[in-house]
């Protein structure tokens, strides 16, 4: 069982800069894939960004170079330093965690869906 908690979100003006903390505690045994997601009012939950065991990394579009996602193993930690926002992605962040997927042909993968969630942190960005 793995809890999961977020930090580091607030208000900032467009163009502004934040890192989002996620605090871990427990573990996944072998593979696993850590991500943030987000929610904006009346919309579904997004993945913003995944990394996995090794350090892959995948973004989704809409922040791709302006958003690093990156963890610090040794402290149990996930990280999302945010450059440039927009108010496009004020939302709530949530960090989250699972153990990888595994196809013979692919190997180990991150899925769409997490088993782990933390409570959220918010991030608003006015124009």
């Amino acid at each position: 069982q793995v809890q999961l908690e977020e930090s580091g979100g607030g208000s900032v003006q467009s163009g502004g800069s934040l890192r989002l903390s996620c605090a871990a505690s427990g573990s996944i045994y072998g593979a696993y894939c850590m991500g943030w997601y987000r929610q904006a009012p009346g919309k579904e939950r997004d993945g913003v960004a995944v990394i996995d065991s090794i350090g892959n990394t995948i973004y989704a579009d809409s922040v791709k170079g302006r958003f690093t996602i990156s963890q610090d193993n040794a402290k149990n930690s996930l990280y999302l330093q945010m450059n440039n926002l927009k108010p496009e992605d004020t939302a709530m962040y949530y960090c989250a965690a699972s153990p990888a997927k595994y196809r013979w042909n692919v190997g180990n993968y991150c899925s769409g869906d997490y088993d782990y969630w933390g409570q959220g942190t918010q991030v608003t960005v006015s124009s």
